[in-house]
């Protein structure tokens, strides 16, 4: 039973370490943001059907729903353009330390699709992450086009997770993720076919590096990680997970620091507001599970 416990913990680890090795791809890969997402997302669509027919898994949904899927597709596509653009315009530690606000914005969001109260501690521990941007920022102002997209992927990505956790309580997590996928790649190219300069023999004369990166990034960053996530979150307590997940930008900057040392460094007022950012983020996670313990104590001794 403990190595089996073991097991699944070092999965989910695996999972965060591949989410964070996701900015890494994006640093590596050459093409534009959107082309890389608009790659990314049939890529990774395309083997997402394959694993449905693999496990006979039906998809067909009504018209309402298809729409509703539609809509959090091109919000996720749009968070990953962004995230990958921001990276373009500033580097990894930048944009990883700016998507930590997303529980900022999810102190927001969360009460207004759940009909919740505002959370008093939410609100000081949003001015606190607010406290660490102004730090970067101050610090890395050259950097401020990145900053600002990746609060923006932040925003985007907070966004989407809230719509998809009331998906979730009625539909399967892959026929969610299949129908956004699709929708996404319908989305991007009616935007390069009408906003840039369409599917020229350019955009699809990529270097066998490209490839290599995209076909790791649709397959293992995207297809397997969110299967794997999805497993894993039936093993272990979603409070467990979403903590470990806040490691994500922990990962990435120190892989960036590995791979890219002349560009990652940065100044020391960046750290300090990373930190802080980071910081409030696992207090904010360990303060909710505190909180879900005195309400439901049988459930959490079970984990």
């Amino acid at each position: 039973m403990r190595s089996a416990k073991t097991k699944n913990y070092l999965h989910l680890h695996f999972l965060v370490f591949i989410a964070g090795f996701t900015a890494i791809l994006g640093e590596l890969i050459s093409i534009g943001s959107t082309a890389l997402v608009w790659y990314r997302m049939l890529i990774a669509g395309i083997l997402m059907y394959g694993y449905i027919k693999l496990i006979k898994l039906k998809i067909k949904i009504d018209t309402k729903t298809k729409l509703k899927f539609f809509g959090a597709g091109i919000i996720i596509a749009l968070h990953w353009i962004t995230f990958f653009e921001a990276i373009n315009q500033s580097n990894v530690s930048i944009t990883l330390a700016m998507f930590s606000t997303g529980a900022f914005f999810a102190s927001f969001i969360e009460p207004l699709i759940y009909k919740r109260r505002i959370i008093w501690y939410e609100i000081i521990f949003g001015i606190i992450v607010i406290a660490g941007v102004f730090l970067i920022t101050q610090s890395e102002i050259k950097y401020i086009n990145g900053i600002l997209l990746g609060i923006s992927s932040a925003l985007f990505s907070t966004l989407f997770a809230v719509i998809n956790g009331r998906f979730i309580e009625v539909h399967q997590a892959t026929v969610i993720s299949f129908y956004e996928f699709i929708s996404g790649v319908v989305f991007l190219t009616l935007f390069i076919l009408i906003f840039q300069d369409g599917f020229s023999l350019d955009f699809f004369d990529l270097s066998s590096k490209d490839w290599l990166y995209l076909i790791i990034l649709a397959s293992v960053c995207t297809a397997y990680a969110f299967i794997g996530s999805v497993h894993v979150m039936r093993l272990i307590s979603p409070y467990t997970v979403i903590l470990t997940y806040n490691l994500e930008p922990l990962y990435g900057i120190a892989l960036a620091l590995l791979l890219f040392p002349e560009t990652e460094i940065m100044s020391a007022q960046f750290y300090y507001g990373a930190i802080l950012i980071l910081v409030t983020v696992l207090m904010d996670a360990v303060l909710k599970n505190y909180k879900r313990k005195i309400k439901e104590p049988s459930l959490v001794d079970k984990i």
